[in-house]
């Protein structure tokens, strides 16, 4: 937990070359440690930062002493400076998802056929609801004329 403590925590955002790296120093020893490190990140041009404590339904209070932002100049050719100026939504190059690492496999065939089967019922209980609900209507609707 990293609440209530006698020393000042520390973090750093680094975003070079469509990478994003934020580093931590939350022992008070003046020793960065890696938290992420994402290669791959397109940000969009024009954006503002902003800092909050809200994170989701939680909150917690934390006092923000300094925030240091710096633009560095970094050579890029032609073609990169057209594709980050294409950029409007911010994305990340071959970005896997958990879970997604293993292929689907293929149903069964009891999976297959009962799914098949309880859909034959479901439409053949329908039907016979749809043929009731008519022939009920059908008897209000004669009532009307006698």
């Amino acid at each position: 937990m990293v609440r209530n403590l006698p020393y000042d925590t520390f973090l750093v955002i680094r975003y070079v070359k469509r990478r994003l790296t934020v580093l931590i120093d939350i022992d008070g020893k003046h020793e960065w440690r890696d938290c992420i490190d994402v290669p791959g990140v397109r940000l969009p041009r024009g954006y503002y930062f902003g800092t909050s404590s809200v994170t989701g339904d939680l909150s917690d209070n934390h006092d923000i002493i300094s925030l240091k932002l710096y633009q560095l100049t970094v050579e890029r050719t032609p073609e990169e400076e057209k594709r980050d100026r294409e950029v409007f939504l911010p994305v990340v190059d071959n970005l896997k998802l958990p879970g997604m690492e293993a292929p689907l496999e293929p149903m069964s065939g009891l999976a297959l056929f009962l799914i098949v089967f309880f859909s034959l019922v479901a439409i053949v209980f329908a039907i016979v609801i749809g043929i009731i609900v008519y022939n009920k209507w059908q008897e209000q609707s004669r009532k009307h004329f006698y």
